[in-house]
Order: C-alpha cells, then structure tokens, then sequence
C-alpha cells in the first residue's frame, strides 16, 4: 500500500491508483466532467484539479491522471485550487451555457454567471471527448470522433458524415456529463448494418 495525506487525512492507496481515485476510495469530494470509470482518464476538462504542497512548494495537478506516491501531501480546497475551479467553470458557462448539468454543477462550487463572451446560447457540448472514448474503448468501435482542434473543436462521426458503425447502443449518450450527446446522437448515427440488411430485403 502506498500512504499519503489527502487534506491532512491519512490515506492509503494500492499501486497504480490515481489520486482521484483514492479520494474517491475515501468520499473526498473532487468534482469532475470528464472522468469515467469506464474509459482511461484524460485530464481534458481540468475540474479535478489539487494542490501538492512540500514545505514552500507547492503544484497543481489534474487529479484523475496523478499518480499517487509515497508520502505526498494533497489538499482540494485552498485557495489555488478554488480560483482554478471557478474559472474552468467560468469558461465552461461560456462554451455552453445550455447546459442544465454545468450550471446545477457551478452553482455548487458557488459559480453562478461568467465573465467570458458566450459564442452560442444554444451550445450544451463541452468537447470533452467522453462519448468518443467510451465508443472505442468499451463498445470497441469509432462511430465518434473529436473533429477539428483549438475552438474549432466539434463532436461528430468521422468525417462528419452519419455513419453506420454505430450500433445504437446508446453507451455515448449515458456518459455524456453535459447531455448534449442526446442531440447529437441522430447526427452521428446512420443505418445500421442490420437496418441496411431489413431494407435490402
């Protein structure tokens, strides 16, 4: 076992376990988006930042892919790590703010309204990659992909053509930490091969 502190309590953890994970072991609240159990984490939205500390030094770190380590100090409320969290949400509110789910969340760490340009009204994907991860990694197929990069970034099936790889499984909609996979489902989703097969015939 490998032990450390997690805001000055004493914890163990087994090898390979992320510090999201122990804290998690230990019902230490660390919001996330992102993250699933399911799938290998990615760190992309940044919610579950925490503050290392040694004497004078400290770092953030995205907990979800932190290792943990041997005597390591980690702490999930300073003030760091909550100006952090307020701005990621800040910018989430931003990028969609038609999202129920981000402003319930916010509105839990104290974020109600942000200071950032809001773009579209209408936008509930935060592009986290979720939806993509969990078709590939879990159902073993790639009906959906991050397209574009920087601001351009958008979900949608490769090519941005309705493909008939997915099974309709509905894996991509239940993880969906926003629920814009929900609308965006019937985009992605063309005839499936069996639905090809039925009309053929």
């Amino acid at each position: 076992m490998i032990d450390f502190t997690i805001n000055n309590q004493k914890v163990s953890a087994q090898p390979g376990w992320t510090v999201l994970e122990t804290a998690r072991y230990y019902g230490i609240d660390i919001p996330t988006l992102c993250y699933h159990e399911s799938v290998k984490p990615s760190g992309a939205c940044r919610l579950c930042m925490v503050e290392l500390k040694e004497g004078d030094w400290s770092k953030l770190v995205a907990s979800c892919i932190y290792p943990v380590q041997e005597g390591i100090d980690v702490h999930t409320e300073t003030e760091r790590v909550n100006n952090v969290r307020r701005w990621i949400f800040e910018m989430l509110l931003a990028t969609c703010p038609a999202s129920e789910e981000i402003r319930e969340m916010a509105a839990r760490y104290g974020v109600v309204s942000t200071q950032m340009p809001v773009h579209d009204p209408d936008q509930n994907c935060m592009v986290c990659g979720l939806c993509a991860r969990v078709c590939e990694e879990v159902v073993g197929l790639s009906a959906i992909a991050v397209m574009d990069r920087g601001v351009h970034k958008k979900i949608g099936s490769p090519f941005l053509r309705p493909t008939d790889v997915c099974v309709a499984c509905g894996c991509c909609v239940s993880v969906c930490p926003t629920g814009a996979m929900q609308s965006i489902f019937d985009t992605v989703r063309g005839k499936p091969a069996m639905e090809m097969t039925q009309l053929a015939v």
